[in-house]
């Protein structure tokens, strides 16, 4: 019995000198903590998937790539900056999500990275726009997208006569959705109007734009109200179930509509899966241009950042040559390198690039900014689209009593945020004033 115990002993003084050495190699070995990357942009769980899987594929550091909608992004870097309690090491955000943290004096300067990639071929005009105004490298161009139109080859047929797909005006437009409803005894026409939608975006960078020359000065002007009947006369031929789509490249698939505009990347599974089936172009112009919105979406550092060696690597993975081909492949955003993509390319990303090429360089283009300056307050720019397009096209009221009074909520916005106007609109000292 005696015996025994010693036997027992030594087994339990043995295991602890197990357990105390395996403490010292455990306190002896670096524990990598991961770089903390929260992003507005490929939010989505496939794309959100791709970007873990596959685009960081190769950083040596763990990355933990965390999703936040735009307005929760704005109040959680600001909590951050102002609790001086930092977890975030790297941002990926569109350029005016990005330009309130520069504002606030919020950013790392990369300039040291800026002057490498503009040695490897990214666009110094690219690179400027990273700037926010500021004389150091405050982000770097990470991608790019835009919106496009698409439509099945079988729409075709009912195209107007002497109509050009690349060239098509919204009158055209219209007569196009008319004759596909005619022929097929539905409307064929499709916008992602839906809770998740980006149809604010139509709003501010395509039609206000085509039809006003501007986004916020024109909001209430007699061409604004113009603008808004003609939409009124394409809604006619507009699938009602548009209210509730928030990516057409999944009505496109399911045949219920022939034709439809939205964001490249939320087209990209339709046109992808059957390439041979799509023609892809630029949307309608209106009697001002032809309104269209560049998408750059942006890489930065916040003050702070607990790792931000970390968060200069992903940077630098991110824009290697083969990393931007690969995002163009993989979720149809488009390289800031200036690199032409590969003939052996998807196809369908081939048919999105074309389109985006031939928007950015159509001799009545119209460039309309994404909105600069509104802080956290950008849902509540979009909302003023929306309730505008719900009360006026979706509830037939008034356009001029409508405009009025979302002009009114749009002036007090703009006074409320301080935000100067951006392109298209004329620049202006101070807030943008509504006209």
């Amino acid at each position: 019995m005696h015996r025994r115990t010693k036997e027992e002993e030594k087994m339990k003084h043995l295991a602890s000198l197990g357990i105390l050495a395996s403490t010292v190699l455990l306190a002896a070995t670096p524990v990598l903590a991961d770089t903390v990357f929260l992003s507005t942009q490929l939010r989505p769980i496939a794309e959100a998937t791709v970007v873990r899987e596959e685009l960081l594929k190769g950083v040596q550091n763990p990355v933990d790539y965390v999703v936040e909608e735009p307005p929760q992004f704005a109040v959680r870097m600001e909590a951050e900056r102002q609790a001086g309690t930092h977890t975030i090491s790297l941002v990926g955000a569109l350029h005016g999500e990005l330009s309130p943290l520069a504002d606030k004096d919020g950013l790392e300067p990369l300039d040291d990275v800026a002057k490498t990639l503009a040695s490897k071929g990214m666009p110094q005009p690219l690179l400027d726009l990273g700037k926010l105004g500021k004389s150091s490298q405050q982000y770097i161009p990470w991608m790019q997208a835009t919106y496009v139109m698409a439509a099945r080859k079988d729409a075709l047929q009912y195209l107007p006569q002497g109509a050009d797909v690349n060239k098509l005006t919204y009158d055209q437009l219209i007569e196009w959705g008319k004759k596909m409803q005619e022929a097929t005894g539905q409307p064929q026409i499709g916008f992602p109007a839906g809770p998740k939608g980006l149809m604010s975006r139509f709003f501010q960078g395509y039609f206000y734009p085509s039809f006003t020359g501007g986004v916020v000065r024109p909001f209430q002007s007699a061409d604004a109200a113009a603008g808004w009947e003609k939409l009124k006369e394409l809604w006619a031929v507009v699938n009602p179930n548009s209210t509730n789509y928030d990516f057409m490249q999944e009505p496109l698939l399911a045949g219920e509509v022939m034709v439809a505009w939205d964001h490249v990347a939320r087209l990209k599974e339709a046109i992808s899966s059957e390439p041979d089936q799509y023609v892809v172009f630029p949307a309608p112009a209106g009697p001002k241009g032809r309104g269209y919105m560049p998408v750059v979406a942006g890489l930065a550092v916040p003050k702070g950042a607990p790792d931000k060696a970390g968060a200069i690597a992903v940077i630098e993975h991110l824009t290697m040559l083969d990393t931007q081909l690969l995002t163009a492949q993989k979720v149809g955003f488009f390289p800031t390198l200036d690199a032409k993509l590969p003939s052996d390319i998807d196809p369908g990303v081939g048919l999105l690039a074309a389109a985006v090429n031939a928007t950015q360089t159509a001799p009545d283009a119209l460039i309309s900014l994404l909105p600069v300056g509104l802080g956290d307050k950008g849902g509540e720019f979009n909302k003023v689209y929306m309730d505008s397009f719900q009360r006026i096209i979706l509830q037939n009221e008034a356009v001029g009593d409508v405009l009025k009074a979302q002009g009114a909520t749009l002036a007090k916005l703009m006074a409320d945020t301080k935000a100067p106007c951006w392109a298209p609109d004329a620049k202006s000292d101070g807030a943008c004033p509504v006209e």
